[in-house]
């Protein structure tokens, strides 16, 4: 079953519905390079485009002007972590059932997949996908077909059934259906581009279409748009709220709204909360482009160390870059940074990071700080040490990952190359985002909010044993 993190983005009532969406995942794709899709409704049936790759590598002229007819649009960026990679695995999932056709795009991971998936191929349904979104357009089909539901009504009864996280969309004939878990965890808002509705995963889809922002879509909440205007249903009581707060730490775009909140000013929070924490006698401080960034601007202002960005970025390193080996996989490193060599030499640096999953990246980088002559390296981690895998869609799925459930804070610092080592401590996090009761906090302390299922926790035990530090 795939773990992923995904971008969506769906518009109803807009003329140029495909184009709007294409713009509206560009913005976003950085949730996602793996592969996009659009469907649209013409009035008559849903049309489709899909592809492996990058947005503007997926999607022409032609697509957006001739093919991708209709007023009402879902568009889908993704990157799976584990799995092949596959276009049948891409979204949005078109599907086919009676006189019925429905996409549906999702982004999030379902903690009961495994036990529903099994439960419905004993009653004789064929997947065709190893997402563990087809098992919600599957249940959707069931409500309908057999139980006579509405779509909306067969929606909420299909979302009610499965467990983890999950923000969707769904094109209905001419409806676009929208709605988060009932925890809350990933993001998905809500605009307005005229008469038109727009929805994303973030709002820096919404500026690049001069849309405005109007609000986040509430945990259980299902909005319902068509040509008649919009309504909001419940379809579940709030779980708590479990936002994923690694969306503020690394995940979404600085310049977006996320869950309400400011993604620049949460993170320069969170360096400044570090500073408190951790202060160090150096020359100045530094990020790694482009992590930990926003990070290091908050530490340095509150430190008063001088920022210095002294590790060049080649922008141009294309993201299918061969790395058969260990040896080639240090060169792609090195293509991608290269330090400012007489910025280095004989200095005492702060290196400010957002995270550290596994470490061997840095590992690179700060030998090669070690190389240029560095004096002393600290580094200083703008969250707290990730000791728990996610079972909700971000990209550490096992301990056997993570560095810092298998190891000290002093064996890290010695197998990084670092002098000093300090994690943000989990209540100096919390000081730096707004409503800190609503955050998913498992990988920081193992406690889940929503308890994965037996089928989920073997697979992750079962990956553990493949890997070692």
């Amino acid at each position: 079953m795939k773990r992923e993190y995904c971008g969506l983005f769906g518009i109803a009532n807009h003329p140029e519905a495909a184009r709007m969406t294409y713009f509206g995942l560009f913005a976003q794709q950085h949730r996602g390079q793996e592969s996009a899709g659009i469907v649209t409704w013409d009035g008559a049936g849903i049309r489709e485009q899909k592809g492996m790759g990058l947005v503007a590598e997926v999607f022409s002229e032609r697509h957006l002007s001739k093919e991708l007819k209709g007023e009402v649009a879902v568009g889908h960026i993704r990157y799976s972590t584990t799995g092949a990679s596959l276009i049948r695995n891409a979204q949005p999932l078109l599907v086919r059932f009676g006189d019925q056709q429905l996409a549906i795009a999702h982004n999030g991971n379902l903690v009961n997949a495994l036990e529903l998936r099994e439960e419905l191929e004993k009653h004789g349904t064929i997947f065709q996908t190893t997402m563990d979104s087809e098992v919600i357009v599957h249940l959707i089909a069931r409500n309908m077909m057999v139980e006579g539901m509405p779509i909306e009504e067969a929606v909420g009864a299909a979302c009610r059934t499965v467990r983890g996280s999950f923000s969707l969309l769904i094109l209905a004939g001419d409806k676009l259906i929208a709605l988060k878990d009932p925890s809350g965890f990933r993001p998905l808002a809500l605009g307005r581009l005229g008469d038109a509705c727009v929805l994303a995963s973030e709002t820096c889809a919404f500026d690049l279409l001069e849309a405005e922002y109007l609000r986040p879509v509430a945990p259980g909440e299902m909005l319902v748009i068509d040509s008649h205007g919009q309504r909001s249903l419940r379809y579940a009581e709030k779980n708590g709220t479990s936002q994923c707060i690694f969306e503020l730490i690394y995940f979404a775009r600085p310049d977006s709204y996320v869950f309400g909140q400011n993604v620049y000013q949460r993170r320069k929070a969170m360096g400044m909360a570090l500073a408190r924490e951790a202060p160090v006698d150096a020359d100045f401080v530094m990020p790694f482009p482009d992590s930990g960034v926003y990070a290091c601007v908050g530490y340095a202002q509150q430190s008063g160390l001088p920022y210095e960005h002294c590790m060049i970025r080649n922008h141009y390193v294309g993201r299918t870059f061969i790395q058969p080996s260990q040896d080639m996989r240090d060169f792609s490193t090195r293509m991608k940074l290269n330090p400012v060599r007489s910025m280095v030499e004989g200095k005492r640096i702060v290196v400010v990071e957002d995270s550290i999953v596994r470490g061997t990246t840095i590992r690179t980088r700060v030998k090669k700080l070690r190389e240029l002559g560095a004096r002393e390296i600290h580094m200083r981690v703008s969250c707290p040490a990730i000791v728990s895998p996610c079972f909700y869609g971000i990209d550490f799925s096992s301990k056997g990952e993570l560095i810092a459930a298998n190891h000290s804070v002093e064996d890290i610092a010695r197998y990084i190359g670092l002098d000093s080592l300090h994690y943000l401590s989990i209540e100096g996090l919390l000081s730096s985002v707004e409503h800190p009761g609503d955050f998913c906090l498992a990988c920081f302390n193992g406690q889940y909010p929503v308890e994965p299922c037996a089928g989920t926790g073997k697979m992750c035990l079962e990956k553990d044993r493949a890997l070692s530090w």
